[in-house]
């Protein structure tokens, strides 16, 4: 299998035309991947923009790719949106990651009120960041067309109002309704197909009110078998049923 690089030159490439990576990719793609002349890539812009093409000149500043094929993939639909709640350590971090790699579409942080990591202030910014880079290299890594979107943290309140125009189904141990149960329908009343949102807790769980107040606000607590699993293997085990569910996989 050729090596995927992302690079936002991708975008206006053309078959025949030459395609020069540069900066970090170039670096990564010489010196880390050990990529050499006439060994075959394949390169995205991490919107849908996909391309094969063949090493003319590989240097740790510059690789030079001769296009030899384009397409665009779609975006799948609905979209498979994880919430994740901050976690110590860096439990949050291999959800993302693992996350990217199967498939996730959206990926939003959730300041949990029993979330032991906080962000505030400059950690913001450098949360989102961080984030970021996961998603880009997991992507790379997975061989994906699309990178996930990371959007800024979002309070309980602003997570609520997701459910006006989404399915949000919140991974909770104790709820009677199962995954699979409710994603045989992702559609709304009109018709209208909608993202789903998988909620997932921080380690010690949801807290109470904050169930109480995704309920109201329209989501749907439910659970994925009997287990209980961790902060950074329920999304990806929720998102690898999501896509069997959904025709995916």
């Amino acid at each position: 299998m050729a090596l995927h690089f992302v690079a936002a030159e991708a975008t206006d490439a053309a078959v025949g035309g030459l395609l020069v990576l540069t900066g970090a990719e170039a670096h990564h793609a010489a010196v880390v991947r050990r990529v050499r002349s006439g060994e075959p890539v394949t390169v995205g812009d991490g919107r849908g923009v996909w391309l094969e093409g063949v090493c003319e000149e590989v240097t740790p500043k510059e690789v030079a790719v001769r296009v030899t094929a384009h397409r665009v993939e779609p975006q799948p639909t609905p979209r498979l949106v994880l919430v994740q709640a901050l976690a110590k350590g860096d439990r949050d971090e291999l959800a993302v990651q693992a996350a990217t790699e199967l498939g996730v579409d959206g990926i939003v942080p959730w300041q949990a009120s029993r979330s032991v990591s906080r962000w505030s202030g400059p950690k913001v910014d450098k949360g989102v960041a961080r984030w970021e880079a996961i998603t880009r290299e997991a992507a790379k890594q997975a061989h994906r067309a699309w990178i996930p979107d990371v959007s800024a943290p979002v309070t309980t309140k602003q997570l609520g109002a997701l459910a006006a125009s989404a399915s949000v189904l919140v991974l909770e141990p104790t709820a009677e309704a199962t995954l699979t149960g409710q994603l045989l329908n992702p559609m709304d009343e009109r018709g209208v197909e909608r993202d789903i949102v998988l909620v997932v807790g921080p380690e010690g769980g949801i807290a109470p009110d904050e169930l109480d107040a995704l309920v109201q606000a329209g989501a749907v607590l439910v659970r994925l078998g009997d287990t209980v699993l961790r902060t950074s293997t329920a999304g990806p085990a929720a998102l690898a049923v999501a896509s069997a569910a959904l025709g995916r996989w």
